[in-house]
């Protein structure tokens, strides 16, 4: 039975990790599953759990009683105080994982956190600090954790690959597991683009950093019309962008992230039964007879 409107609670959270298409999620999902009012994440189960269960069913208080409700906060996966938190107050709630290649990743992470003036370092110095992406990156530890806490049957392993290769087919998994009916992608606007794509860094570091400050104060609060009249008129888009454009990865430091990854993903491909070559070796470099077991430039 689904809880009494003012009192819902998600049916389902798509827990990430970051930069695998969870924006994109939320963008196709929104209207046709409740979604938390005014944000796609609200960090309940990591930042905000304090201000109590209450606060977090505000999200959902224009919940419809039809349809399934939940929410996409890629800041969960690897944070096993969210896990046990969701397990306590939703021991019913369904769990959606969702992979990409650890190195690509890192290098979306990192474009994010150069946007959000979040570091001043390089890609590798970045990786190496970063207790998210390191911690986030554990995708086996994590990924067991949340089937031995939900049950392998109530947690949805998708990978961002098949999210490029066949859109169609990603999501007629996830409105499956959620119970809705399928959506046509090709009635989606929002689903014809790349969302949340960072391309470019800011033009002024203490501008990003500022209106980062001033962003989350306005989330902490919940100034949700503010924030959106705000990106309607463009502000945090002049506020964090505007600088150099990113460059593609420098072989030299991918060939070092995917070796650093390699037995991570030879672990994952185990797990879930998938070949992942690509990730260890790279899309430009897969490796043959000779080449196996290490990575060439």
């Amino acid at each position: 039975m689904r809880q009494p409107v003012r009192a819902c609670l998600p049916d389902f959270i798509a827990v990430g990790p970051q930069r695998t298409g969870t924006t994109w999620l939320d963008s196709v999902l929104r209207g046709r599953a409740n979604l938390p009012r005014g944000a796609k994440e609200t960090d309940f189960f990591t930042r905000h759990y304090a201000k109590g269960i209450d606060w977090y069913r505000e999200y959902f208080a224009d919940a419809r009683a039809e349809i399934p409700t939940g929410e996409i906060d890629p800041n969960y996966f690897g944070v096993a105080q969210a896990r046990d938190r969701i397990a306590r107050d939703i021991p019913g709630c369904r769990i959606i994982c969702t992979f990409r290649d650890p190195t690509d990743r890192a290098y979306s992470s990192y474009r994010t956190m150069r946007r959000d003036a979040w570091t001043r370092v390089g890609l590798e110095q970045t990786v190496a600090r970063n207790d998210v992406i390191r911690e986030s990156s554990r995708y086996v530890h994590h990924l067991r954790a949340w089937q031995q806490r939900f049950g392998a049957d109530r947690v949805l392993v998708l990978l961002y690959d098949d999210l490029e290769s066949d859109p169609q087919a990603y999501l007629d998994r996830v409105c499956s597991f959620i119970g809705i009916a399928p959506i046509a992608l090709a009635q989606v606007a929002a689903a014809q683009q790349r969302i949340n794509t960072v391309k470019f860094a800011p033009r002024s570091r203490r501008i990003a950093q500022n209106a980062r400050n001033a962003r989350d104060w306005m989330r902490e609060r919940k100034w949700r019309r503010t924030i959106v009249a705000l990106d309607r008129l463009g502000v945090w888009r002049w506020c964090f962008g505007g600088g150099e454009e990113f460059p593609a990865m420098a072989p030299e430091a991918e060939a070092r992230l995917r070796d650093h990854f390699r037995s991570e993903v030879e672990a994952f491909e185990a797990l879930i039964g998938r070949d992942l070559s690509h990730w260890k070796f790279g899309r430009r470099t897969q490796p043959n007879d000779r080449t196996r077991g290490r990575v060439t430039a």
